[in-house]
């Protein structure tokens, strides 16, 4: 069989397995409104809303994903920020709310994180969920990689088998000193803005400003005017029939992007990641960058000129570098069982093959170097899990609230702004019910883990 026809097979194969299902996306719905009933039940948090942002806004989230969610106290008001020791005292109050309600397990407050966080589970699919207060910026980056997501179905299939294996080869751990999910995300943009024919033009053509520093006056104002300027030029963008199309294969995008980044210790001493620009930048010629007390620099291109991977050390990117050759090498010799022990974890291995514990555990001996032990914390699916029949929640307004102010993300008709669509209508494709992540414990990070809560120290 031609290696790239196997390929592309494997890869469909995993996202048929990590793609959440309908009744994933409404799990989360229904743990949305659980949160906002607990926040609700407290006399001095009336009027706050519950506000998802991260993977599951923007639409890149696997089917046991993290879900991040803002508590938001200035919805339809200006906007301000408040202060941590504000935020800190806020958090407290919710924790205390949830476990009165019940419903919710593992809390750990995190007040010593530059942007407090309140990580728990819920006993919904044992879904973990960080909480943060007033996290609109966040909110704003996934509405905008929703946006992005929208221009080529691709981008979606790559970002998710991108973190899969980033996982399998141990290097997205912030903590350990390799890529939080942000980062990897962002490498795929610069992938597919710098891949012959290009699939996404630089961001600057997307959104021209610094999206941080236009969140600014009435909130419904700003957001609309930057959803308006993305969707009306994405619509631009997909309208432009007269350059060249990518119709390169999942497989063939997946290859050139191991090889791209193969020489990253070598390419970054001098050369920055910039998806603003969709070139690679050199750092000496841009002041923003310097001093360079960094190991290597993606740009946020929403919040330049924050470096969303300065938790990279050189040890890390070191060995980084070598899992990009090292898979390269391997996907284009091996057979269709390495090819997979190199690109996903173990349990995920599992629930793609149906392989038993001991068949597993045997591949796993004779290719070490390619599967990093599951840790009693990864996120990963039990096998024994008999799915719930799916039972859609009721719709409340905080359910709506991130379509009433971006109707067109959810159905991207930017020819027809005032589409009534709603954030519920984003349902993802029916496909073979799955199992649900282990329950496993949280551990303490110093900052949230959907990528969106501050500049640069994204971990999930």
């Amino acid at each position: 069989m031609n290696t790239h026809v196997m390929l592309d097979n494997t890869l469909n194969q995993i996202l048929r397995v990590l793609k959440p299902s309908l009744e994933d996306w409404e799990t989360r719905l229904r743990i949305l409104h659980d949160l906002q009933g607990a926040v609700e039940s407290v006399e001095g948090l009336r009027g706050a809303t519950v506000e998802p942002f991260g993977s599951f806004v923007s639409n890149l989230y696997a089917c046991w994903g993290d879900l991040d969610i803002s508590i938001e106290f200035s919805k339809g008001s200006y906007i301000s920020e408040y202060g941590k020791k504000h935020k800190e005292q806020l958090l407290g109050v919710v924790m205390r709310a949830m476990r009165q309600r019940g419903g919710w397990k593992s809390f750990k407050f995190i007040p010593t994180a530059r942007v407090p966080i309140l990580k728990v589970e819920s006993y919904l699919q044992n879904i973990s969920c960080d909480i943060s207060i007033n996290n609109l910026k966040g909110q704003m980056k996934s509405k905008l990689l929703f946006c992005i997501g929208e221009i080529d179905g691709r981008f979606r299939d790559m970002v998710l088998l991108v973190k899969e294996w980033a996982k399998a080869q141990n290097m997205n751990n912030p903590r350990l000193g390799s890529f939080n999910s942000y980062a990897l995300t962002l490498l795929v943009v610069f992938h597919f803005q710098t891949c012959t024919p290009a699939i996404l033009p630089p961001l600057k053509d997307i959104y021209p400003g610094n999206l941080t520093d236009d969140l600014q006056g009435l909130r419904a104002d700003a957001e609309k005017r930057i959803e308006e300027t993305c969707v009306d030029n994405v619509t631009r963008f997909k309208s432009d029939k007269f350059g060249a199309e990518n119709r390169s294969s999942l497989s063939q995008l997946f290859i050139s992007f191991l090889e791209k980044f193969s020489d990253l210790v070598l390419k970054t001493r001098k050369l920055g990641i910039c998806p603003y620009t969709g070139q690679w930048e050199d750092i000496p010629s841009n002041m923003t960058w310097l001093p360079q007390t960094y190991t290597i620099m993606i740009e946020d291109p929403f919040d330049q000129p924050e470096n969303s991977s300065r938790a990279v050390s050189m040890g890390e990117l070191t060995r980084i570098s070598e899992a990009f050759k090292m898979s390269s090498h391997i996907l284009m010799s091996a057979n269709q069982s390495d090819i997979l022990a190199t690109l996903v974890r173990p349990l995920t291995y599992r629930l793609v093959t149906g392989t038993s514990h001991y068949q597993f555990e045997h591949h796993h001996a004779a290719y070490p170097q390619r599967f990093m032990t599951e840790s009693p914390h990864s996120r990963t699916p039990r096998g024994n899990y008999v799915p719930r029949q799916p039972r859609r929640p009721q719709v409340h307004k905080w359910a709506q609230k991130p379509s009433q102010v971006q109707p067109q993300f959810q159905k991207m008709k930017p020819e027809n702004h005032p589409v009534k669509s709603t954030f519920q209508e984003m349902k993802p494709e029916n496909h073979p019910n799955r199992s649900t992540p282990d329950n496993s414990t949280l551990e303490t990070s110093q900052d949230c883990a959907c990528g969106m809560c501050m500049p640069g120290e994204y971990i999930q």
